[in-house]
């Protein structure tokens, strides 16, 4: 059988030494004619680099992996896109893999960075850091970076938003409006947004002066069919004259029933989503909703992944991207 083209056969058409053509081959710094003589010279010989064989010798895979609860949720789409430039920029590929929320599953990519099929981790615990996650965490034998709420001291670095502070800006705005009787619909109460937005509807009712009324509130879950379900619910026992839902999927859902039930937006309910996704802009009418920066947070996850990649700083750090509120159609001009 032919041999392939080596190093030596690339260095004798280039007309450069062997020691150059393992310089550019591995990345190191080079001339940079050097450089595209030895290109040149690997790209006519057919040379394929054995990425096996260069993962053995470094120690590294120049891969990261990004584990996340649903890889066709918007949100994670949003952060998927800022994190790859990033991490291509830095001569790394991305690999993504999909949980379901499924906390074994989460635990399970944690471990097995132990097999070190990437050269770190970034992770979203939709049900958030439970004492397995911990104990993997505080021993990774790679570096991870967690999006979403951790415990105080969990040894990792942590990009995280203040959800609390996204629900009480929305229901400050219907508040503004004259909005009194606002209707929410929520993901699951065992996931920590679900959690944390349920509690933070509670407390900014109480902040506006405005009374806790059970017949408001409906659980479901993160999508749009169960937003439409939890909505049909909550109109069967009230007509709310505001809804905040804890994301854009379940305002969609929401949105179909309203429109169903003949009722208009904003004129008879205004209407509030959570993410800011695209589909926000996309929805007719335009959808008010909070955003949660999750752009800004898979660019911060990627950046300090790469830092502590390079660097290896000792210190964890725990970055926060505030929520905003971007006012449309679903509220704007609401009496």
């Amino acid at each position: 059988m032919a041999q392939g083209p080596t190093i030596t056969t690339i260095a004798a058409r280039a007309g450069v030494s062997i020691a150059s053509v393992s310089r550019v081959l591995n990345g190191l710094p080079t001339r940079e004619d050097t450089v595209r003589k030895v290109m040149a010279a690997a790209d006519e010989l057919g040379y394929v680099p054995n990425a096996v064989a260069r993962s053995l010798k470094s120690n590294r895979t120049h891969q990261v992996a990004f584990a996340m609860a649903d890889i066709g949720n918007p949100t994670y789409v949003a952060m998927v896109r800022e994190v790859q430039p990033v991490l291509k920029t830095a001569g790394y590929r991305l690999v993504l893999h999909s949980t379901g929320g499924d906390v074994d599953d989460e635990v399970d990519v944690l471990r097995r960075l132990g097999e070190r099929y990437a050269d770190g981790l970034i992770i979203s615990p939709l049900r958030g850091i439970t004492g397995k996650h911990l104990d993997l965490l505080t021993a990774a034998p790679a570096p991870t970076v967690v999006i979403g709420s951790i415990p105080e001291g969990t040894p990792v670095d942590n990009v995280r938003t203040d959800s609390r502070a996204g629900v009480r800006l929305a229901l400050e705005h219907l508040y503004g409006l004259g909005r009194r009787s606002i209707g929410f619909l929520n993901g699951p109460l065992d996931t920590v947004p679900g959690a944390a937005r349920d509690a933070a509807y509670a407390d900014a009712l109480d902040g506006l002066g405005l009374p806790y009324d059970p017949d408001l509130v409906e659980v479901g879950d993160f999508y749009r069919a169960e937003g439409a379900e939890a909505a049909r619910r909550l109109l069967e026992r009230s007509r709310p004259d505001a809804i905040l839902c804890a994301n854009d999927l379940i305002a969609l859902g929401a949105l179909d029933v309203l429109r169903a039930e003949r009722l208009r937006v904003p004129e008879d309910v205004a209407l509030v989503g959570m993410d800011d996704t695209e589909l926000a802009t996309a929805a007719w009418p335009t959808l008010t909703s909070v955003g949660l920066g999750s752009a800004e947070r898979g660019r911060r996850a990627a950046e300090l992944l790469l830092d502590r990649l390079d660097n290896g700083v000792a210190e964890p750090r725990i970055v926060t991207v505030e929520p905003t509120l971007a006012v449309r159609a679903s509220t704007e001009g609401a009496a």
